[in-house]
C-alpha cells in the first residue's frame, strides 16, 4: 500500500512511520512545510533515503491507496499557542485531502481527530452515544481546538461516499515525547530526572494512554478493514487513574510528589476529569490493543529515563 502522510514532523506520526518501517511492505511518502528538518530526523533514525520527502505542493501529484492526516499541534502549550490559527490550519489542510479523494475515490482517508471533539465535559468518560457539546453562545480559546477537530468530522460524514475514517486521540505517551511538554505524565518524567519533588493537584483524573504499538495495530486494522465513512475512539486495554499513575511511577524509578490543593496548569482544551472513551467501535474494525495505559506508560518511561524496569514493571 502506497501511504501519505501529512504532518511528517509532528510526534505521533514519526513513531507511526518508525513503525511502519520495522513492519515493512508498505511504501511511505512524507509531506511536510519543514522537509530538511524531516530528512535530517530520517537520517539519524537510519533510514536515509528510505522515504520521499516533499512539500505540500507536490502531495496531488502522486497516486495514493490512503493518506494519513497528522497536520495540527499536539501538545498543550503549542495548542494554545495557535489560539484561533488551528481552526484555519485545520480547515486548510482538510480541504487539500478532500479534493484528492474526489480526484481518487477509491483512496482511504485518516484523520486525526481528537477526545476534544466531544467537547470540554469529561465529568464522565465517552461513550458511543454521547454527544458533543458545545457552549455556542459562551464559547472559550480553549475549544476552539476541539471545535476545528469537530468541524472537520461534520465535513467527512457530509460525504459518505468518501472513505474517511476520524481517529479520536485522547492521550498518547511514547520515549520520544518532548520531555518539556505540559503533560501530567511530562512533569512526572522531569520530576524524576531532576531529583525534584512533584507539585501536582488534588484533583481525581483518570486518562487512557495509547502505546504506539497500540496505534500502529489501530491503523493497520483501519487500512486492512472494508472502506468505510466513520469515526473511531482511541483506547488501551484499560485505563488508570492519578493516584495510581503516581504509586507506580514512585514504585518504579522513585518518584517524590506533594499533593496540593490547587496547582496551576496549562489545559488548553479544558480540564478533563474523565479524559477517556469507553466507545469500542474500533474493535468492529479488527483493533484489539495489547498494553494497558500503565503498561505502556512504565514501558516508555523506562526507555526515556535509561531505567531497568522492576519484575512487576516488565513487558
Amino acid at each position: 500500500m502506497k501511504i501519505a502522510i501529512l504532518g511528517a514532523t509532528s510526534q505521533i506520526a514519526r513513531d507511526l512511520i518508525v513503525s511502519f518501517s520495522s513492519a515493512g511492505g508498505d511504501r511511505l511518502h512524507l509531506f511536510a512545510r519543514r522537509t530538511d528538518e524531516v530528512a535530517g530526523w530520517l537520517a539519524a533514525n537510519k533510514m536515509a533515503g528510505r522515504y520521499p520527502v516533499d512539500g505540500f505542493a507536490e502531495f496531488d501529484k502522486h497516486d495514493f491507496d490512503a493518506v494519513i492526516n497528522f497536520v495540527g499541534a499536539g501538545d498543550p502549550a503549542q495548542i494554545a499557542k495557535m489560539g484561533a490559527d488551528i481552526l484555519d490550519v485545520t480547515l486548510r489542510f482538510d480541504e487539500m485531502v478532500l479534493r484528492y479523494l474526489k480526484a481518487h475515490p477509491s483512496c482511504r482517508y485518516l484523520f486525526m481527530s481528537s477526545g476534544a471533539a466531544y467537547g470540554s465535559n469529561f465529568s464522565e468518560p465517552a461513550q458511543r452515544d454521547t454527544p458533543a457539546i458545545i457552549k455556542i453562545n459562551d464559547l472559550g480559546a480553549h475549544e476552539w481546538y476541539g471545535v476545528a477537530k469537530l468541524h472537520a468530522e461534520c465535513r467527512h460524514r457530509a460525504h459518505p461516499e468518501l472513505h474517511i475514517i476520524d481517529i479520536r486521540v485522547f492521550n498518547y505517551f511514547s520515549r520520544t515525547q518532548d520531555i518539556s511538554a505540559r503533560y501530567l505524565i511530562t512533569d512526572m518524567l522531569r520530576a524524576i530526572r531532576d531529583g525534584a519533588a512533584l507539585k501536582t493537584s488534588s484533583d481525581h483524573i483518570v486518562r487512557d494512554y495509547l502505546h504506539p504499538s497500540d496505534f500502529f495495530c489501530l491503523v493497520t486494522a483501519l487500512l486492512s478493514a472494508t472502506a468505510a465513512n466513520a469515526a473511531v475512539d482511541c483506547y488501551s486495554k484499560a485505563p488508570i487513574d492519578k493516584p495510581g499513575l503516581l504509586q507506580a511511577m514512585q514504585n518504579e524509578f522513585g518518584l517524590r510528589y506533594e499533593v496540593t490543593e490547587s496547582q496551576v496548569a496549562i489545559n488548553a482544551t479544558g480540564g478533563k476529569p474523565n479524559y477517556y472513551s469507553l466507545n469500542k467501535r474500533a474493535a468492529e474494525f479488527g483493533y484489539q490493543p495489547q498494553l494497558t495505559s500503565i503498561e505502556g506508560v512504565l514501558k516508555e518511561a523506562a526507555a526515556m529515563l535509561q531505567a531497568p524496569l522492576s519484575v512487576a514493571g516488565k513487558l
